[in-house]
């Protein structure tokens, strides 16, 4: 646990007597807790019970050296930012340094503002590192707490709605004339549009990609996309569009979750049809380079403004030119967590008024020479 004063705690690991007195009187009156250690096991036992901000390390010790330390305190506590000083400072030993975990590297002889500078910098560092952990937390709970608002005080009473107005339609379905009719659809779709959308927010605040991950297993790529386009089919049908296909032979699996790609697939192919004028033509096609599936998508539809364009991903993005794609900006979003934890990616090019192509590429295991 770190201690709960907010007074900068500054370890200094150094076999040279003399570098430990220098040091800790250019910091002396600073307003810093200051430590020393004479060699590494010390340090290391030091940085354990001192719960240092920033620890100085000497690379050229007795017993263990000080690329030993740096990996120690990594493994200890990575947020602790480690400034090397050396002697021997040459340029691989400063990269075999940062390898380690270092964030600077002083060569002796360093002069007093030097010193003081980079102990600046390196309390700065490590404000930031431990900023944007708590910003990460904070932001998870948010993440957790919408989540269970949206599920409790949305989505249940809005279901039970739906259940009594299915009820009450039933009850009322020899006494109600073709005006009441069509008003109680209208509220039945409304509803159902809103209980989609929950379940959209859900979708994209509750993705686990770990979690997702660890289902991963070899499956061919037409395994998802198939199922996308069987889902596509009756969309398509209704502004007869044509969804044609190119798939080439032969194709390496990919590794990955079916069920998570084939909605990828239902997004973007869904967007292309929704997108599209009627009687026109979508065109899937699947290739392969030398690491990647490619799966594209083109339309002939309204296109994207190049405004939009690089925030179409964004979650609840709307777009700016009002000509981008309507909705509420959560598919593509998702489907880029999916497809980012698949380790490949997605892409978009698009010209205003003519069409877009989606282009999702997913890495492969080469199984031969």
């Amino acid at each position: 646990m770190q201690p709960t004063t907010n007074t900068p705690r500054i370890l200094i690991i150094d076999d040279e007597e003399v570098v430990i007195d220098s040091c800790t009187q250019i910091l002396k009156g600073s307003g810093y807790l200051v430590a020393t250690a004479m060699d590494g096991t010390i340090g290391l036992r030091s940085v354990q019970d001192f719960h240092p901000d920033l620890v100085f390390v000497d690379l050229k010790m007795p017993g263990i050296s000080g690329f030993e330390v740096l990996e120690k305190i990594q493994e200890i506590d990575a947020t602790i930012v480690s400034i090397v000083i050396t002697g021997f400072a040459t340029i691989g030993s400063a990269v075999d340094a940062m390898k380690k975990g270092a964030y600077d590297f002083l060569p002796k002889p360093f002069t007093p503002d030097e010193f003081r500078m980079i102990t600046r910098r390196g309390l700065e560092r490590r404000k930031l590192v431990l900023e944007t952990i708590s910003l990460r937390r904070e932001k998870e709970l948010l993440r957790e707490q919408f989540a269970s608002i949206v599920s409790h005080e949305l989505k249940a009473p809005l279901s039970a709605v739906q259940q009594n107005l299915f009820s009450l339609e039933y009850e009322l379905s020899n006494a109600l004339n073709e005006e009441q009719k069509e008003k109680i659809e209208r509220v039945k779709v409304r509803i159902d549009e809103l209980l989609k959308l929950i379940n959209s927010w859900l979708r994209v605040i509750s993705v686990d990609i770990n979690k997702l991950k660890d289902g991963f297993k070899q499956i061919p790529i037409t395994q998802p996309l198939s199922s996308a386009l069987e889902s596509m089919k009756p969309f398509a049908a209704r502004k007869n569009i044509e969804i044609t296909t190119a798939i080439a032979d032969d194709l390496h699996p990919v590794t990955g979750d079916s069920i998570s790609l084939s909605e990828v697939f239902v997004n973007i192919i869904g967007n292309a049809i929704k997108y599209s004028p009627e009687n026109t033509r979508v065109l899937v096609k699947i290739e392969e380079t030398k690491d990647s599936i490619r799966v594209s998508v083109k339309d002939s539809g309204i296109g994207i403004s190049n405004d939009d364009l690089p925030h179409i991903f964004d979650g609840f993005y709307r777009g700016k030119s009002g000509q981008a794609m309507a909705g509420h900006g959560i598919g593509l979003a998702v489907s880029r967590q999916i497809t980012e934890a698949h380790n490949g990616s997605i892409t978009v090019e698009s010209v205003l008024g003519k069409g877009t192509t989606f282009v999702v590429c997913l890495p492969y295991e080469k199984t031969g020479p």
